[in-house]
């Protein structure tokens, strides 16, 4: 993860150009960030081929796929992909993802990687952890059935109380073989009713049951069939009112959240984990992310809003995260996400939790699906990810 404390520079005056027009904007203060890398308004998030990158490498394997596209468009092999020069080349682990290329349900391969080796697909910073962990409880557990795929798809949420803060953070979990130790430990007083109702019980809830614990259950047949089975998929995801609620199409956050739960809820995934912290606008609230769009209408870039308002460019972390992880019984894990910052820091500091493989999140609309969001700002917004936070992201005919 970079360092979220450090300074930008100061520059005493400031110049954006526009497609429209070459006006001057006023001299801003010397606190203010770099001058910004100017948003075309022409951006398409359907073909980043049409972005003005300047580095040499990028821009050759742009024009490359664009050429490859016009002579064969139904060429089964995949395009270059557009990759972030401030990380490795191509061809390291991590920096691509193939997929199956079936029509009914896209399922995403996992590329492996190891963040104890330099080249091993997760960037080449190392973000700052945590010195030990966050104590965290599971309060309450509950099924849910839900309207994903439209098959009535279950999970489990689990709601937490940590000793970092006040909020609630909670983990989403498909499938009925990850349990949390912290719900499931007996409590001092408790009754089998009060197990019941927090939601510490296996099997499924009926009316007249009476026991927390199935008559017929084995704990450690349940233990040996959990070590059998591949690492979960994961997904760490942070709060975004805007995305998730009210349809804001100046990024992707839920559109991943809800491919996420595709996934973890196709027959055959196995299951899986979303983690989902209450850390709006990448840790700075929601509030403050309000004001960050008003100044990304005045011409900023996400990450510049944030520095303007003299906040980190990224503010989150995922200490909170890997605790959690822990709490829920899981080791490796295969962790869905395109920021190689991420990879690194979820394991914590003593790699409590091992990442063994990284899914990527490649946008609908790239992958020319129904449902993905097409608009200029989050155009705009993936770019910017992509250049300045590194994220390990391509476009790809068949992806």
């Amino acid at each position: 993860m970079p360092d979220l404390h450090a300074q930008p520079s100061h520059p005493s005056s400031w110049q954006i150009s526009s497609d429209d027009d070459d006006d001057q904007v006023p001299q801003l203060p010397p606190f203010y960030s770099p001058r910004p890398i100017p948003v075309s308004r022409a951006i398409s998030e359907l073909d980043l081929n049409s972005l003005s990158i300047n580095e040499r490498s990028i821009a050759m394997a742009l024009g490359s796929a664009s050429s490859s596209a016009h002579e064969d468009h139904d060429s089964d092999s995949e395009l270059p992909g557009l990759v972030s020069p401030a990380f490795t080349p191509p061809s390291t682990p991590g920096t691509h993802t193939p997929s199956h290329h079936h029509h009914s349900q896209h399922i995403p391969k996992s590329v492996p990687v190891d963040s104890t080796a330099i080249n091993g697909g997760c960037g080449q910073k190392k973000p700052k952890l945590l010195d030990r962990l966050p104590d965290v409880n599971c309060v309450v557990r509950a099924r849910i059935p839900t309207t994903i795929g439209g098959s009535g798809t279950e999970m489990f949420l689990h709601l937490y109380q940590n000793s970092e803060d006040n909020k609630e953070h909670l983990a989403i979990v498909f499938g009925n073989e990850i349990r949390s130790r912290s719900l499931d430990a007996p409590r001092e007083g408790e009754t089998e009713m009060d197990r019941l109702i927090r939601g510490a019980y296996t099997g499924r809830l009926y009316p007249g049951r009476t026991s927390s614990r199935l008559p017929s259950e084995s704990e450690q047949s349940a233990e040996n069939r959990k070590k059998e089975k591949e690492p979960p998929l994961v997904r760490i995801h942070s709060e975004c009112y805007t995305g998730e609620t009210v349809w804001s199409a100046r990024c992707d956050c839920g559109e991943q959240l809800d491919e996420a739960a595709r996934l973890m809820s196709m027959p055959g995934s196995g299951g899986g984990i979303i983690i989902y912290l209450r850390q709006e606008g990448r840790g700075i609230g929601l509030g403050e992310k309000l004001k960050a769009y008003n100044l990304q209408d005045l011409g900023s870039d996400t990450v510049e809003a944030n520095l303007l308002l003299r906040h980190p460019a990224d503010a989150r972390s995922y200490g909170l995260a890997t605790a959690m992880l822990v709490d829920l019984g899981v080791q490796d894990i295969r962790l869905l996400t395109n920021n190689p910052d991420k990879v690194r820091a979820v394991e914590g500091p003593n790699r409590e939790i091992v990442v063994k493989e990284r899914v990527a999140m490649i946008p609908l609309a790239w992958r020319g699906k129904s449902g993905g969001i097409r608009s200029q700002e989050v155009g705009g917004y993936l770019k910017t990810k992509i250049e300045k936070m590194g994220h390990m992201l391509q476009m790809s005919e068949n992806s």
